[in-house]
């Protein structure tokens, strides 16, 4: 396996901008709803006719900061990928990647880079990492049978 060095001029020394992807294709979908370049979201709501629902009164899952977390994992990466071929078994004959780091960072770099190449993502929880999972795991309620 060779390792070509991207330097930041390349277009793979970043991970992809979805948000920019997002409007590329509501533009090619969708023409007529842009205006001076920004979206006009009555226009929008016009041209999907009776798919928009636009009442209040709806289950949602919210948290404080969920619009920030969404921008944070919006915004490119500038990061790099770096093979760990001591971490890994086997390195020349298995295919399989060992990445440490970030998982959103990590995350937002795999999206490109390998995107319709990964079969299996495992990811340690943040938490009690690097440790066996030694809590109780066989909750059920007594309610529900």
């Amino acid at each position: 396996m060779t390792i070509e060095k991207i330097t930041l001029n390349y277009p793979e020394s970043k991970s992809a901008d979805i948000t920019q992807k997002n409007i590329d294709q509501l533009k090619q979908l969708f023409p007529e709803v842009f205006s001076e370049g920004k979206i006009d979201f009555d226009a929008l709501k016009a041209v999907l006719g009776e798919v928009v629902d636009d009442s209040d009164e709806r289950y949602n899952f919210t948290w404080r900061g969920k619009a920030r977390a969404r921008q944070i994992a919006q915004t490119p990466s500038t990061g790099t990928l770096r093979p760990c071929k001591e971490e890994s078994v086997n390195w020349d004959t298995t295919g399989n990647l060992f990445i440490e780091g970030d998982n959103l960072e990590v995350l937002k770099l795999l999206q490109k880079s390998y995107h319709k190449k990964v079969k299996m993502i495992y990811i340690d929880p943040p938490y009690n990492t690097g440790n066996d999972f030694i809590y109780k795991d066989n909750f059920q309620d007594k309610l529900i049978r």
